[in-house]
């Protein structure tokens, strides 16, 4: 099953937004013959970057909440409703799915010590108690995302996401879930200069004007 059939599977209302980067794994041409009410396909030109499709996707969002998925499955679907069912019932305006909460396995070396040192970068900025700022899994009511000025467009953008809740006041929580990492070899992208953007982009928001941070409610 692929991650679209999964998310479309998934027994909440919502709205499937695809965003594709100009694939040339045949991912392109598959979106190209979807005709699905409760999907939207939105078929770039050029390459953007991650960030650019996620800035896009809270923008064309029109339910409660938003969340990232990834097309690759080194997260499972299912565990959206894990997220969901916290943020319903606790208020939280945004919960993160933890891959370091459980026993998954975390690939290589170097990624897992990657994320440990960013998270914990990330803790010591913002005084948060989060495990795994770097997951993709990110909960946020679609409220606040959209009022975010965020300004990256590449994989740093998780970072300056989870940066701007919390240098805002908000408090970020997290639900275990399930993590399949892939390999270089598999299409794994993300690369040393990734971590110094990151580190990059946490001190930019620390350090950057609540004011500027978020647009106000006239403007949406």
């Amino acid at each position: 099953m692929t991650v679209l059939e999964k998310v479309k599977a998934l027994p909440v209302s919502k709205e499937i937004i695809v965003i594709d980067n100009l694939s040339t794994d045949g991912t392109r041409e598959l979106l190209e013959t979807v005709s699905d009410p409760e999907i939207r396909v939105v078929l770039q030109s050029k390459n953007l970057g991650k960030g650019t499709s996620v800035k896009l996707g809270f923008a064309m969002a029109k339910g409660e909440w938003v969340i990232i998925q990834d097309a690759d499955l080194e997260y499972e679907p299912n565990d959206i409703l894990r997220l969901l069912e916290h943020a319903e019932r606790t208020g939280e305006v945004a919960v993160f799915g933890s891959r370091l909460l459980t026993g998954n396995p975390q690939g290589m070396l170097a990624f897992y010590i990657g994320r440990v040192v960013l998270n914990l970068i990330f803790r010591l900025l913002f005084g948060a108690k989060t495990t795994d700022v770097a997951t993709c899994y990110k909960l946020v009511r679609s409220d606040i995302a959209k009022r975010l000025r965020l300004r990256c467009s590449g994989f740093d953008l998780d970072f300056e996401l989870a940066s701007a809740l919390r240098r805002l006041g908000y408090n970020i929580a997290e639900v275990p879930i399930t993590y399949r990492p892939r390999t270089i070899a598999e299409g794994k992208k993300i690369r040393p200069m990734d971590g110094v953007k990151a580190i990059a982009t946490m001190l930019r928001v620390r350090f950057q004007s609540r004011e500027t941070l978020m647009r106000p409610v006239t403007a949406l």
